[in-house]
């Protein structure tokens, strides 16, 4: 799967597994590395998931407050 088509709870769940498998040690650098690197990547798209969550949010409150009569 591409990371293009992870959404917010698979790479939430793959990033937990990243930080497991860091946590646990007994990995080379380099495997540790990768591993970071792809934990990194996860992180990002979790944060990209959010924000369009935090702005589909803040669209319907401000939709809200301009329908209600005052």
């Amino acid at each position: 799967m591409s990371e293009t088509e992870l959404d917010y709870e698979q790479a939430r769940d793959e990033l937990a597994a990243v930080v497991a498998k860091l946590e646990a040690g007994g990995l080379s650098l380099e495997d540790s590395l990768a591993l970071w690197e792809r934990g990194e990547t996860l992180a990002r798209i979790c944060e990209q998931h959010l924000a369009g969550a935090r702005e589909r949010i803040e669209t319907a409150l401000a939709a809200v407050e301009r329908d209600t009569p005052e």
